[in-house]
């Protein structure tokens, strides 16, 4: 009938049809997305070490688990890398400068923190330590991802914590020790903090991801 006859023109004026152009949208993958995930997870690590820190430090016992023990910082706990420097002088260094040095205080905590974990008396705790080391070196290797679109060099990375000042011999006993945990838990919330604001800025100046629309001839 006729609506047959139709059918197989149509059939006919498809299979005779030239290559046709095909509309393709990809998305480049540049330095603002990598900020972007950076970011992103530094966010997921504040509220990961929340929880945490509560717990490590209630597993430590009084005082260090009471909310307004603020002890001085002891001469020993200076081999964790601290984030309280002036506000005013971090902002006035370069993005490199900040990114470098996010970089290796970030490769020594999670040395301090490999430690930490292998020391540990419940298998609980345990798991979590391990959980956030594997995401904090996610962090790690996030941030040198970012310097390597913008193209910055790497800095070496230790591969253990370092032995401390000469004359700061290990902790003498476990008071001391535990001063040790505590210190390094609030150095690592200090620069979590920082590193959110510092992402959140470098964002802003470095444009999203481009997404581009590229035509590709297909044939039928």
């Amino acid at each position: 009938g006729d609506s047959w006859g139709i059918f197989t023109f149509l059939c006919a004026a498809l299979c005779n049809l030239p290559a046709l152009p095909a509309l393709n949208c990809s998305e480049e993958l540049g330095a603002g997305q990598s900020i972007q995930q950076t970011y992103d997870l530094t966010r997921y690590l504040e509220h990961q070490l929340r929880t945490l820190a509560g717990t490590y430090l209630n597993y430590l016992g009084p005082p260090f688990n009471e909310p307004d023990f603020n002890p001085p910082r002891l001469a020993r706990a200076e081999r964790v890398p601290s984030a309280t420097v002036d506000l005013d002088l971090w902002r006035g260094l370069t993005d490199n400068a900040r990114l470098a040095a996010n970089y290796r205080a970030y490769s020594r905590l999670l040395c301090y923190l490999r430690v930490l974990d292998g020391q540990v008396g419940t298998a609980e705790l345990r798991h979590r330590l391990a959980h956030f080391c594997a995401s904090l070196q996610g962090l790690v290797l996030s941030i040198g991802g970012v310097m390597s679109s913008l193209g910055y060099p790497l800095p070496a990375g230790p591969a253990a914590p370092p032995a401390g000042p000469p004359g700061v011999p290990a902790a003498p006993n476990d008071f001391l020790k535990k001063m040790d945990d505590f210190w390094l838990l609030k150095e690592l919330q200090t620069w979590l903090w920082r590193s959110a604001k510092d992402f959140n800025r470098l964002k802003k100046k470095v444009p999203p991801a481009v997404v581009t629309l590229r035509l590709e001839a297909r044939g039928f």
